[in-house]
């Protein structure tokens, strides 16, 4: 199958090109720099220059295909307080891209976020009512885009949305559980909030890429999939093994200071958000094989001191 991919060479879109590949699929990656086209070349994908501004190229790469994975975000605006803006392109990307397999039957995936239910284990059936896009901001402005996504199903697309949890992990990973070592490093404790009980799901980043290749080859129209391996990881847990490893104390951080200490980290630290995949396994097969997050931790490639 010939599948162009967005986010090619980003932290998921990095795993899931080579997984495509091996399967026998050719890869046609959006990169929006040299770099980004040099490690796609290098991987064995052909890379098309451009960004997710540019409609015309990802409308001609979509149509030239037999399907498409959308992995790209603008993160670097989101993370710097333009989050809306980033939502309001991946808005854009999805509704050109819906627009040019209409009717054809192939299949599209996108990325979202596993919904947080405080209390409860979120399913594939849970968090399908999302604000009305108009009101839709922050977090909620991707949830209204996956269910445009989903409703691109009775268009003739065979649409898919693959909910990823916050952390995917693996070696090289710069995200949630990195920054959280960060800030061990930088306060001298490895802290978390309240008594620690809060829950966060985790997947293996190798995990998500085999999920993203089984949603595009067999994925029914209209499917929320789950890419959860750890349905929920105590985040005390995650703060133990960091202390062990630093050899800092584990604390617990009050609500009211949590802010100070983890920065924009707190708001997401707060929340108890565990979700479940076994719908996921049971409708297309998927099952992770690659170690869960405390394993992963345990291995030590979080703590190593990057060279001067």
């Amino acid at each position: 199958m010939r599948v162009f991919v967005t986010g090619a060479s980003g932290w998921i879109g990095s795993a899931v090109v080579p997984q495509l590949i091996n399967a026998g699929h050719q890869v046609t990656g959006l990169a929006r720099s040299d770099a980004s086209a040099a490690a796609l070349a290098a991987a064995g994908a052909e890379p098309v220059r451009g960004t997710l501004d540019d409609l015309d190229t990802l409308r001609s790469s979509a149509a030239a295909s037999e399907g498409v994975i959308h992995l790209a975000f603008k993160h670097d605006i989101a993370f710097t307080g333009d989050f809306q803006g980033a939502a309001d392109a991946d808005r854009r990307a999805v509704e050109v891209i819906g627009e040019t397999l209409a009717g054809s039957g192939r299949p599209f995936v996108i990325t979202s976020g596993t919904p947080a239910l405080p209390g409860h284990v979120a399913t594939e059936r849970d968090g399908h009512s999302p604000v009305p896009a108009a009101q839709g901001g922050g977090p909620d402005a991707r949830a209204v885009t996956a269910e445009l996504a989903l409703s691109l199903a009775s268009r003739g697309v065979r649409s898919s949305v693959v909910r990823l949890p916050r952390t995917n992990h693996g070696e090289g990973d710069a995200g949630f559980i990195a920054t959280l070592v960060q800030t061990a490093r930088a306060t001298n404790v490895s802290g978390h909030i309240g008594d620690g009980t809060n829950r966060w799901p985790a997947v293996h980043r190798l995990d998500s890429a085999h999920l993203f290749r089984l949603a595009l080859e067999k994925a029914p129209a209209g499917s929320t999939l789950h890419g959860v391996a750890d349905e929920g990881v105590p985040l005390r847990a995650i703060a133990e093994v960091i202390g062990r490893h630093l050899h800092l104390p584990v604390v617990s951080v009050p609500d009211e200071d949590a802010r100070g200490h983890f920065g924009w980290l707190a708001g997401v630290l707060a929340i108890d958000q565990p979700a479940s995949s076994a719908l996921t396994r049971e409708q297309i097969g998927w099952e992770p094989v690659q170690p869960g997050l405390l394993d992963d931790l345990d291995k030590g490639h979080y703590f190593r001191t990057p060279p001067a």
